[in-house]
């Protein structure tokens, strides 16, 4: 088990993704209403729903709001139909950026992924150009208060995880994806509920951003990306380097 370059990625968006809290609650929504639709309403048999509870409950999504995405979910007539995209692509810098969607019209998304891209200076990409560059793994993150660095390590490597990284702030846990229910629950049962718990993309290899503009062009294209509706996840595999991230 080792440290992997996610890591600082993460910490550093964290702060940026809680301050949009209405866009977070509306990509909560979407998640819970098509992970009940693909699945069922009960989320101790249906992993998705309950990753997506974990999100609402950290972000401290109102209990009404999420009944009725569940409700809507739920529904089998009426509500809208979304589709689940995949955009690949470079930002500056050949940085790879996997872009996650859940949308309800697939011609709209295109075009306003595309647009960005090309506005700040990336490259939308054929499905495939950078996707063989990075592994689909599940990502659990713990405040680093809930355990030490040692408990969290044996903890996450008796429940079968691949990787772990600590600090004072954060734990973060790797798995793979066939085994990140099964780890999720038993951290969950031995500590609590995770900041975050999720399938995500972790790069095979990384490019350090040594370069503070770059750093801050990179970081224009994530955000704008960030704040459109229908996109729920940007994953690069870019790390910043220590100088940089200070000055960020």
């Amino acid at each position: 088990m080792s440290g992997h370059s996610q890591f600082s990625n993460i910490k550093h968006r964290k702060g940026a993704q809680d301050a949009k809290k209405a866009k977070v609650f509306t990509k909560i929504i979407r998640e819970i209403t098509v992970a009940v639709k693909n699945g069922q309403p009960d989320p101790n048999f249906n992993p998705r729903l309950r990753n997506a509870l974990i999100e609402a409950r950290v972000k401290n999504l109102p209990k009404d709001r999420i009944d009725a995405a569940i409700k809507k979910g739920s529904s089998i007539v009426g509500g809208d139909n979304f589709d689940e995209i995949r955009y690949e692509g470079y930002a500056p810098g050949g940085i790879a950026l996997i872009v996650e969607a859940l949308t309800d019209n697939r011609n709209r998304t295109a075009s306003e992924v595309r647009s960005l891209f090309t506005k700040f200076g990336g490259a939308l990409g054929e499905t495939g150009s950078v996707g063989f560059m990075f592994d689909h793994v599940g990502i659990i993150q713990f405040e680093g208060k809930v355990a030490s660095e040692e408990q969290m390590f044996e903890a996450a490597l008796e429940a079968g995880a691949e990787e772990v990284e600590s600090n004072s702030e954060m734990h973060v846990v790797i798995t793979k994806t066939e085994n990140f229910s099964a780890v999720r629950d038993a951290l969950i049962q031995k500590f609590t509920d995770p900041i975050s718990a999720k399938l995500d993309w972790k790069a095979k290899n990384t490019v350090e951003v040594f370069d503070l503009e770059s750093a801050q062009k990179l970081l224009k294209l994530i955000d704008n990306l960030e704040d459109c509706d229908d996109v729920q996840l940007v994953t690069g595999n870019y790390v910043f380097s220590e100088e940089v991230l200070s000055k960020l």
